[in-house]
Order: C-alpha cells, then sequence, then structure tokens
C-alpha cells in the first residue's frame, strides 16, 4: 500500500497576465505528478510555485544558470534541511514558470494552453523530485513519465510528434 503524502502547494502570482491557471489547476497539476512519479516523500512535503513575467525569469535563468534569456520554467530543489525535526514538512523546492513564454510557446506549437501549463508544472516537480534529461537515458525516463502523468489526467503528450 502507498503512502499518502500531505501536500502543501503555496503558488505565488508574479505577474499580470490575464490568461493564468487557477491556483486550483496549479496544485493538482503538482500533486498529481508528486503522486505519480514513484518517490517516497515524508508525510509532510511542501512546493512553492511563482508564476513571473520575463523579466524575472531571465534574470533567474542569467544568475542561476548563466543563460541570458527568458525560459519556459525553473526548478529549485531544496534539498535536505540538516537539524529539522523527522516530522517536520520536507520542502521539495520551488517552480517559476514564466507565463508570457508559455503562452507563446503554446500558440507557436498549436498546443492548448492549458496542456501546455500542465506540462511546465508537472515538468518543474519532477526535477525537485530529482528527475533531470542530462543524458538520453535520463531524458527518455523523464519524459515518459511526462507523458503518463499528463496523459492520464486528459492532458495530451507533448512528446508525441517527437517518439
Amino acid at each position: 500500500m502507498t503512502k499518502q503524502t500531505s501536500l502543501v502547494v503555496d503558488v505565488q502570482i508574479a505577474c499580470a497576465d490575464a490568461d493564468l491557471p487557477s491556483v486550483r489547476q496549479i496544485e493538482s497539476w503538482v500533486s498529481r505528478a508528486v503522486a505519480e512519479s514513484g518517490r517516497n516523500l515524508a508525510d509532510q512535503t511542501e512546493v512553492s510555485v511563482r508564476l513571473v513575467d520575463t523579466g524575472e525569469i531571465q534574470a533567474l535563468n542569467r544568475d542561476y544558470r548563466q543563460k541570458d534569456k527568458a525560459t519556459n520554467v525553473l526548478s529549485f530543489p531544496a534539498g535536505p534541511i540538516a537539524g529539522l525535526p523527522e516530522a517536520a514538512s520536507q520542502v521539495l523546492g520551488d517552480i517559476v514558470v514564466c507565463a508570457g513564454v508559455v503562452r507563446d510557446e503554446a500558440a507557436e506549437q498549436g498546443k492548448s494552453a492549458d496542456d501546455h501549463w500542465a506540462h511546465m508544472f508537472v515538468h518543474g516537480t519532477l526535477h525537485l523530485l530529482g528527475y533531470d534529461h542530462d543524458t538520453d537515458a535520463d531524458a527518455a525516463e523523464m519524459e515518459a513519465l511526462e507523458a503518463r502523468i499528463l496523459v492520464g489526467n486528459g492532458s495530451t503528450d507533448p512528446y508525441a510528434k517527437s517518439r
């Protein structure tokens, strides 16, 4: 039997875009990724999400990844915190998503905005859980898991054309 994790998703809206997903949608996408990730987590787990404009994501991407351009999603895993009691919440980290980039990519790629938003939050959450795409094998594993989570929850497979 799988252990049930209580997940808190702290959503911060730091942009003025009109067509943002609801807090409920964001919580659902993050929760699904956590639940279906195959990772064992603490009884209490927290994730912070921040929706930002292109200026903020570009600054973060420049400062933390040395890439001076806007991007769609960044994940900042928290890692273990020494000295916390075992009963304390496990903080997975932060996901930062750029509304303008997601909107533009969805239009350019002919995807529904909701499907692309879902993909960004599932992708970002899986990064917090230790998944990555640095090697071909890691990318294949992460993309297959993303597709399974997304399709299993009513979204399209973002990688269908590349398979």
